[in-house]
């Protein structure tokens, strides 16, 4: 069978015991703790976990289901390429019970499908069972039912580690039974060898039986309904079948990389290296044909689904398996691009099962042409580098100082140095390299602190409370002074025991306004202009110029008033910027993340993750999105919630690797506030309008890199958008307009050339009268180097004797043209010297042949002089 063959057989038989068959969910997944959709039950949690009812009835399922393990928990990309199984993107066949049927049909099934239907040799087969422990009793029930299929000896007690699945360290969870497959050439391993990591006696499917709930206490309470969850690797299961023929020849490799699977990427490699697979697990060149295919598949697959390579979380997984990727690719003798080609045999043998693959062949192929081209400039010289530090060195650690100047200075990844050093039987001094990124951190932050000096001095080591937040809910207060300490340029920095003034964070812009002094009279109050408002630690820190009167004092009231107008365009800005990132990741990618961001009263700039330049149409289609959201004027709820309560949400969004408090801001737009049912729901801790109408038009301003896959867009808001438009269409107009005025000096300007071209030969003649003493020199005015050169072919026949220079003006710029006759050049008489001499003087230069040149000038106003002259250079 071929595994197309293979893989729908499986989805057929499930499907014939009444379970739906589901689409694969993609890649990317709901939930925030997880770097990648790394197992077949990922997208069916919330059914097991109450939180969602299950759709299928019966309440069965199954599925082929993407998966990736490469960073996080799930790691195996340091073992892809060195054995025959270990991928980081693979295929799990699965078929699940919501509260259905339980283990009977569940082992019946696995054992029917395998033997009955594919033809697994029964005798090579063992079945596994929990064998119990001083948590918990064995699974004598599962036993027994495969007591029905196998003899007791190859049916196998397991440990908790192997036999028991666990969701988490509480929630559910319960026995497993695997079916593992003796592939040793005489089929006796015995049941030693099961569960003990050897490529001879492989877990083939693995039946999960979810009947505890594990609570805090460590017990194990029966669940009111059982489920079933199972999983095959459906790479493995098509090396077994291909590899040993259809079970008739376990003699020779059974490897996931043998199957066709795999086969038509090599294929492909074959022909751009030049190269033969030869499924060696020592040689490089082998090695590198399993690592590209597999880590073609996990690119390609991922990228698919959105998911593009960056600095950061997933992305920068990504980037350390193509990187990976190009760089092994070396052993092919690939020096130039070469990765991305292999996009079109990935679509070709995947799309029928996941035409995503097709539909988005384009972006898979730019995305990763644009990666490799990048990476390429920094490989080929951290390898130069990299050998040559090698090559001086005494000892087996590569220094901590060198691997940060390679990643320092020339981009080179610490994790590939760590690669490339232990391939040589090294090991970096990755402690040390560590080290030295803190000291550069601390310069970093050193930097950043020196322009808030002043604040940071006057402020550090007050004893004052922190300052209470009262912004969301009010623009005005009244507050008690904590502290004023001297700042630069006679402001005062101001800690208030509260304030309605939010401080510049999360890229929002902090607050301007006013602090009144009230005092018992005229001579006492005092007026300040907060010019920015700043936080430091848990204090606010109000940045104050005084305007009349005097400073207030520690302990003493004052009322603060924000800009409400500034307040109002920069609240527009920053809900603006969520409605951005919502219409890009419809336009654009799921994984499009904002990489940075500033919002201000006057626009707004969102930094984002993204391979290429965002199209016109896509610009276009992100803006009519936002407006058209801005005008169903939708409510904007901006809600403080348990960050437990969000968890139960996989649908707001919150980024992997950030860190949140107990409670965090939940921003939603559209839907009932607090029924988490808004089309965009982001944790943001800034200022927002209540109503998307309130925004007003929305228009992105410009779009461009900022680094590698980095992009950057200005946008504005309201007013500030109207303006914009105004001034496009008055730049628009006056272009229109300059452009018009150019053609029609265009015009004018082919029309008298056009009319001096005819009468050429009667200026010829004109100026054959001009000539004096063997010299013809004469400034013809409005007339471009062309038409000079017209005149002066049918000038030069008719010279005898002569040196004759003509020049001009067209556009600003001087036009000069020198023939002399054979007789004088034969004398010395040079027309290339003559004429750059000349033209030199008018701020250009040229020369040509010594009986013909051209040349010219950036001054016109200096020809006059330069002609006046030209006859002493001759």
């Amino acid at each position: 069978m071929t595994s197309n063959e293979i893989r729908q057989s499986f989805l057929d038989f499930l499907e014939s015991k009444q379970h739906t068959i589901v689409k694969s969910a993609s890649l990317l997944p709901d939930a925030p703790n997880l770097l990648f959709t790394n197992a077949g039950m990922n997208q069916f949690v919330p059914i097991f976990l109450g939180q969602s009812n299950c759709p299928y009835q019966p309440g069965r399922a199954a599925d082929t289901q993407k998966c990736i393990r490469a960073g996080g928990k799930h790691n195996d990309l340091e073992d892809v390429g060195a054995d025959t199984y270990h991928h980081t993107f693979f295929e799990m066949l699965g078929n699940w019970s919501f509260g259905d049927y339980f283990k009977q049909e569940a082992i019946d099934w696995a054992w029917e499908l395998l033997t009955g239907v594919w033809g697994f040799p029964k005798e090579r087969l063992y079945a596994t069972y929990f064998g119990g422990d001083d948590k918990g009793e064995a699974d004598l029930e599962a036993k027994e039912m495969w007591l029905k299929y196998l003899p007791e000896e190859r049916v196998v007690p397991g440990n908790r580690k192997d036999n028991f699945w666990m969701m988490g360290d509480t929630g559910p969870c319960g026995p497993c039974s695997e079916l593992h497959v003796d592939l040793t050439p005489e089929g006796n391993c015995g049941a030693k060898m099961v569960n003990a990591d050897s490529p001879q006696c492989i877990e083939i499917w693995n039946l999960v039986f979810i009947q505890f709930n594990a609570d805090e206490q460590g017990n194990f309470n029966p669940l009111p309904a059982c489920h079933v969850d199972t999983g095959m690797g459906f790479e493995r299961a098509c090396s077994i079948i291909q590899c040993t023929k259809g079970f008739t020849d376990f003699s020779g490799v059974i490897s996931n990389y043998e199957t066709d699977v795999f086969t038509p990427i090599f294929q492909t490699l074959e022909e751009m290296s030049g190269k033969k697979y030869g499924s060696s697990m020592t040689d490089p060149a082998d090695i590198a044909f399993r690592v590209i295919a597999d880590h073609i598949r996990c690119l390609g697959f991922s990228i698919a689904d959105g998911i593009l390579p960056s600095n950061e979380g997933r992305g920068y997984v990504l980037r350390r398996i193509l990187r990976r990727a190009v760089r092994v690719g070396r052993a092919l003798g690939f020096k130039d691009a070469f990765f991305y080609k292999l996009t079109d045999t990935l679509a070709d043998t995947y799309g029928d099962a996941f035409p995503e693959l097709r539909t988005n062949r384009d972006r898979v192929e730019k995305t990763l042409k644009a990666e490799e081209e990048s990476f390429n400039r920094t490989l080929d010289r951290g390898i130069e580098l990299f050998e040559q530090v090698v090559d001086g060195l005494e000892g087996k650690t590569f220094p901590a100082d060198e691997a940060f100047k390679l990643y320092d200075t020339y981009g080179f990844p610490l994790d590939l140095t760590e690669v490339m050093a232990r391939e040589r039987g090294l090991a970096v001094d990755a402690e040390g390299f560590e080290k030295l990124m803190n000291e550069q951190r601390e310069r970093a932050r050193a930097d950043y602190a020196a322009k808030k000096s002043v604040i940071m001095a006057e402020t550090a080591g007050l004893d004052v409370k922190p300052t209470e937040f009262v912004g969301f809910q009010t623009l005005e207060s009244e507050a008690l002074v904590e502290a004023v300490t001297p700042g630069e340029d006679g402001t005062y920095n101001i800690i208030l025991d509260k304030t309605p003034c939010y401080a510049e964070m999360g890229g929002q812009l902090g607050d301007k306004g006013t602090i009144s002094v009230p005092g018992h009279d005229d001579n006492d109050v005092g007026t300040l202009e907060i010019t920015d408002t700043q936080k430091q630690g848990e204090l606010v820190v109000h940045v104050a110029k005084l305007v009349s009167g005097r400073a207030p004092e520690p302990g003493e009231g004052v009322l603060v008033d924000v800009d409400a107008e500034r307040r109002a365009d920069i609240q527009r800005h920053h809900t603006a910027t969520h409605l951005f990132h919502w219409a890009l990741h419809k336009v654009v990618s799921e994984d499009s993340r904002q990489r940075g961001s500033l919002v201000a009263p006057d626009r707004m700039r969102f930094d984002f993750n993204n391979p290429e330049k965002l199209s016109d149409e896509q610009i276009a289609e992100i803006e009519k999105l936002v407006n058209e959201k801005i005008e169903a004027a939708l409510p904007v709820y901006a809600q403080e919630v348990p960050f437990t309560e969000v968890q139960k949400h996989p649908e707001i969004q919150q980024f992997f690797g950030e860190k949140y408090g107990d409670t965090v801001r939940v921003l939603q737009m559209g839907g009932t506030s607090g029924s988490f049912d808004g089309f965009s729901m982001e944790l943001c801790g800034g200022c927002h309008v209540s109503n998307t109408g309130d925004i007003g038009k929305f228009k992105l301003m410009s779009e461009s890199s900022i680094a590698a896959g980095i992009r950057r867009i200005e946008a504005a808001c309201g007013k500030y958008a109207d303006a914009f438009i105004e001034e496009q269409k008055t730049a628009a107009a006056e272009a229109e307009a300059k452009a018009k005025e150019l053609e029609e000096k265009k015009a004018a300007a082919k029309a008298r050339q056009a009319e001096m071209q005819s009468q050429a030969p009667a200026i010829a003649e004109e100026l054959l009268t001009k000539v004096k003493d063997g010299l013809l020199i004469e400034n013809l005015g409005d007339t471009d180097a062309q038409l000079l050169s017209v005149i002066m072919d049918a000038l030069q026949p008719k010279l005898e004797s002569t040196v004759a220079i003509l020049g001009g003006v067209s556009d600003g710029k001087v036009a000069l043209v020198c023939a002399v006759t054979p007789d004088l050049v034969k004398e010395g008489k040079n027309a290339g010297k003559i004429v750059g001499a000349i033209a030199k003087q008018c701020g250009g230069g040229g020369g040509g042949k010594p009986d013909r040149a051209q040349a010219g000038g950036r001054n016109p106003d200096a020809l006059e002089a330069a002609l006046a002259g030209a006859s002493e250079l001759i």
